[in-house]
């Protein structure tokens, strides 16, 4: 696919992480505003978004990455779907075209890691210049059970299935921090010295925190494809990165 733009949106920006399905709707009333004026020039855009607080603690609370507990499954898929509306809503708003793919209805895992995502469904509505808009979900796993799956690890899916021009993972902070500074690039050899900086999240998450992210992109950045962590609660950056800028910290493969 042509000029393919993959953004995630964390779900700290978009969620207060520390109040169960609390939705910051202002932020993306805002975030939908900057996609729908970057949008005027022609991207084909993939959406992602993090479960945050309609997600991580539902999951946390029946221990989805550890047993199989059915109304832990169900209660925590609705959640993730009930941000996912939200967000849609918001987006749909700005007059962009947009539709839901719901990891859980087109997923494999196998310990955790995807084996297979439908792509074909997510081609045909970009050739339709719509937005499809996934999210962070509960998985079914092949070795047993299910997982939670990531936003982040659908974003280097898919950036490597479909080739991604750009790749973008929209934080709340302005990018890598090691004391207190954005490290402006990171290769496999600079995480290697930085990596005892970074912890998972500091509230509740099942994903890996920005660790996890890293180590998403790393793997990107070994196929050749370079990506960015930048700062999505600020105003203007999502729009900053649809548009091309150089920001935050670039992990790439050298």
């Amino acid at each position: 696919m042509d000029n393919l733009t993959i953004l995630k949106i964390g779900g700290s920006v978009i969620t207060d992480k520390n109040k169960e399905e609390t939705a910051r709707r202002s932020q993306m009333q805002r975030i939908s505003k900057e996609i729908a004026k970057a949008k005027s020039q022609k991207i084909n855009l993939i959406l992602i978004h993090g479960a945050g607080s309609f997600g991580h603690i539902q999951a946390k609370k029946f221990d989805l990455n550890n047993s199989f507990d059915p109304k832990g499954v169900l209660l925590t898929h609705n959640a993730v779907k009930d941000l996912n509306g939200i967000f849609l809503d918001f987006l749909s708003k700005e007059d962009l075209s947009v539709a839901p793919i719901h990891p859980m209805s087109c997923t494999v895992l196998k310990g955790g890691i995807i084996t297979s995502i439908f792509i074909e469904q997510i081609k045909l509505m970009l050739k339709s210049d719509i937005i499809p808009v996934l999210h962070g979900d509960v998985v079914f796993d092949l070795e047993g059970g299910v997982r939670i799956l990531s936003g982040d690890q659908i974003v280097t899916y898919l950036a490597e299935g479909m080739k991604a021009k750009s790749v973008g993972l929209g934080s709340n902070v302005d990018g890598i921090m090691v004391e207190g500074k954005v490290v402006e690039k990171i290769t496999p050899n600079v995480f290697e010295d930085i990596k005892h900086h970074l912890g998972g999240s500091e509230n509740i998450d099942v994903t890996g925190g920005m660790s996890g992210k890293v180590n998403e992109l790393l793997k990107l950045a070994k196929g050749g494809i370079s990506s960015c962590i930048f700062n999505a609660s600020v105003n203007n950056e999502v729009e900053r990165f649809l548009s091309g800028a150089r920001m935050g910290t670039l992990v790439c493969g050298g």
